[in-house]
């Protein structure tokens, strides 16, 4: 049975820490890894910092035994391939299984799957 968590935050860096709760909450609702834990946190990290407006910034996951499926956007353009210190894209590869952007509702939407062991 799989179970799906919606939020929807404005993307202001303040509401990021609301982010940080629902996925610990979640992590200790599954018993959650440390190192599990911890690559999510990151991920989610890495992709709210793209964003910091006032326009909402919807964050769905969804869990089914092992597997962590989450998708988060608006982003405008291309999310995954903005320059910087360390390429968002590398960042989100070390720390899940897979990572894909789908481009809908005018907007690039982020697809992260990260297997865990629960």
């Amino acid at each position: 049975m799989s179970d799906t968590i919606r939020l929807t935050l404005p993307a202001q860096e303040d509401f990021r820490h609301v982010a940080h709760l629902v996925v610990g909450g979640l992590g200790a609702r599954l018993a959650l890894t440390y190192e599990d834990l911890e690559d999510l946190q990151v991920a989610f990290d890495a992709l709210l910092a793209c964003r910091d407006d006032e326009d909402a910034l919807v964050v769905s996951l969804d869990v089914d035994e092992d597997i962590v499926h989450a998708t988060v956007g608006p982003f405008d353009g291309e999310a995954l391939d903005r320059p910087g210190d360390l390429p968002l894209r590398r960042v989100l590869e070390t720390v899940c299984q897979s990572v894909s952007v789908e481009e809908r509702d005018g907007g690039s939407w982020v697809d992260l799957t990260k297997r865990v062991s629960a």
